[in-house]
């Protein structure tokens, strides 16, 4: 469902992806793991037709994300680290907006709506204004936007960020519960989040994928936290 070829983006003289490659099947959901700054904000952005890359190739469920962009986007959910949310509707005129947005029909957008309200825990609310809600309810409707036109993949930047315990609990429980019904592609820097989440983990440091492996293949010796530590050069730089 994603397939990613040699993927390079320079930022002026500055690299922020070092020819990487990797892909993604479908119904698979996958952790993008590494440190602030390695790069994985730069690939969500190619993925989802935010920004061009500088060489390299991208495709999603078959659509190259350069030359048809469009029709990338529309197999796509994308859930950045800020979602792009307006303060001043209720989730439901929200989410309805968000359908119109995604050409969807309005029939199915009053159908959708309640059925992306139910799948993200948001009855108690849908009828609050986005403005008055809690942060964690706020990443549900957030959620519920990329969900809105039952999209074949879903892309979430840091969807627990800034969340207390509870809430990334809830929201970590929301996103394995799709599983098998999208294909999803979590980035992350928190190893919990991709420990209890993901089936697979690609880690990426100062640009370069260190590590592609099932999760218990990459934890059969250690646990994440040190096998992470070790690919990324932490532990190197500790001794020294």
């Amino acid at each position: 469902m994603i397939e990613v070829e040699h993927l390079t983006k320079f930022y002026g003289e500055n690299r922020g992806i070092d020819d990487i490659s990797f892909s993604i099947g479908k119904g698979e959901i996958v952790g993008f793991l590494g440190p602030n700054g390695s790069g994985k904000t730069t690939t969500m952005r190619i993925l989802t037709c935010y920004m061009p890359q500088t060489s390299g190739k991208a495709k999603v469920a078959g659509f190259d994300v350069e030359t048809h962009a469009m029709e990338a986007k529309r197999k796509i959910g994308y859930l950045p680290e800020h979602p792009p949310l307006y303060m001043e509707m209720t989730v439901r005129s929200y989410l309805g907006f968000a359908g119109r947005l995604r050409g969807m029909d309005r029939k199915k957008i009053k159908q959708r709506t309640e059925e992306v309200v139910a799948t993200c825990g948001l009855e108690n609310v849908a009828s609050r204004i986005i403005g008055q809600l809690s942060k964690g309810y706020k990443q549900r409707v957030g959620l519920a936007q990329a969900l809105i036109h039952n999209p074949e993949i879903l892309i979430l930047d840091e969807p627990t960020i800034g969340l207390d315990p509870k809430q990334n609990a809830d929201i970590r429980a929301l996103i394995k519960g799709l599983a098998g019904n999208q294909t999803i592609i979590l980035s992350t820097h928190i190893l919990p989040e991709v420990s209890l989440t993901c089936q697979r983990v690609i880690i990426i440091h100062q640009g370069k994928i260190v590590a592609d492996s099932r999760l218990e293949e990459l934890t059969k010796d250690q646990d994440l936290e040190h096998a992470f530590l070790k690919l990324v050069g932490f532990e190197q730089e500790e001794k020294n």
